[in-house]
């Protein structure tokens, strides 16, 4: 299947394809350092694999969506959480680039796609998780800034140079309403990063950023004060289907490692893979996936086409990952004793793509999503 419309989209989609290989081998390592080599940071960005779809003014590659996506993809099947820089890359470089001030965009979005930084974003709290449009987090406008105080939670904590926040700006607005986003350099004094230890995803250094006084210029204001919530809810859109490719690349590449290992590995004198025990459910795992795909492709193609793709993001996002982690464990199971050793990679696949099973969207909050889009916001839930 051809996915690219010119030979350019395809060639950057061949090099995240080559790029990957260099990932294979630290996969485990990066996961114990918990941290990704900003040095491979950077030659993703200057391969051109960090956010493609943004403006080459901001040194994107004025590329269609869908190539972020299959870009995503590529590199999840070598490594999981370096598939998650282009995505956050890419959330976070819309944002900016569509509603921050122009010298705020024109410094911290080259940032992102050359890969010479990281600029988190930090949406959920630790007292209300799926709850994001109510935060305490709190900004007050001075004469001098905004004075913003509370904590918020994040993806690359320990690795960022700053990050998009969402604060309540009016203490008195309703739930979603009131809300501002801001840019914060992780350099502001009063702010303290914690690192939190996860399950899985290690390598892209989870923690919490906890604001005191934290000053921050009147020019990083993203967008209209109070239009903050609404502004990450329209890029969620994009970055749902980016993380349901993320996880099918990886469950891709378990299944395809997995076909090989039943074909030269023999049981009673006969290859496994001759035993429909073995082969129907890597079957049915390799039809799910496929599908799943396909509706993340869908998505980006809508989005690409301006049309309306929010049902379909929220399915991306519910279903990819499960579809995903069901393939994983079924490829863990049938390597046996070997699928469930820590030396193998299959058990850190495992762990990584549960994870987004929770972050970015929970499936109860997707399938709300998908509710209300189904059956028309004035009569759903």
């Amino acid at each position: 299947m051809q996915d690219c419309t010119n030979p350019e989209q395809q060639q950057l989609v061949e090099a995240a394809r080559g790029f990957r290989d260099r990932l294979t081998e630290g996969y485990k390592r990066r996961e114990v350092e918990k941290r990704i080599e900003p040095e491979l940071i950077r030659d993703m960005g200057a391969q051109g694999l960090i956010a493609p779809e943004l403006p080459a003014a901001l040194g994107g590659r004025d590329m269609p969506r869908l190539v972020s996506g299959l870009i995503v993809e590529e590199i999840a099947r070598g490594d999981f959480n370096a598939g998650y820089v282009q995505v956050v890359g890419s959330l976070v470089g819309q944002i900016l680039a569509s509603s921050a001030s122009p010298e705020t965009a024109e410094k911290y979005v080259p940032l992102i796609t050359s890969g010479r930084g990281i600029v988190g974003i930090a949406l959920s709290e630790p007292h209300a998780g799926s709850d994001a449009g109510n935060p305490r987090m709190t900004a007050r406008r001075t004469d001098d800034g905004w004075v913003i105080n509370g904590t918020k939670s994040l993806s690359f904590a320990t690795q960022a140079d700053a990050a998009v926040v969402f604060a309540r700006t009016d203490p008195d607005a309703g739930r979603g309403r009131g809300i501002s986003a801001f840019l914060i350099d992780f350099s502001a004094p009063g702010l303290r990063v914690e690192p939190v230890e996860d399950t899985g995803t290690k390598a892209v250094g989870r923690g919490l950023m906890h604001c005191e006084d934290v000053l921050v210029p009147h020019e990083h204001l993203i967008g209209p004060e109070g239009a903050g919530f609404t502004q990450v809810m329209k890029g969620f859109d994009f970055s749902r289907a980016l993380i349901g490719l993320q996880c099918v690349g990886t469950a891709e590449q378990t299944v395809a490692e997995t076909w090989e290992y039943v074909s030269h590995r023999d049981a009673f004198d006969k290859p496994l893979s001759s035993f429909q025990g073995v082969a129907f459910p890597l079957a049915e795992a390799e039809t799910q996936l496929a599908a799943a795909r396909l509706l993340c492709i869908h998505t980006l193609q809508l989005k690409d086409e301006g049309q309306r793709h929010t049902k379909q993001a929220a399915m991306s996002k519910w279903w990819a990952p499960k579809v995903a982690h069901d393939a994983i464990l079924q490829c863990l199971l049938l390597h046996g004793q070997f699928g469930y050793r820590a030396d193998k990679p299959l058990e850190q696949r495992l762990r990584d793509v549960l994870g987004l099973q929770i972050g970015d969207g929970t499936a109860q909050i997707m399938k709300l999503i998908i509710s209300r889009e189904s059956a028309g916001r004035e009569y759903a839930p």
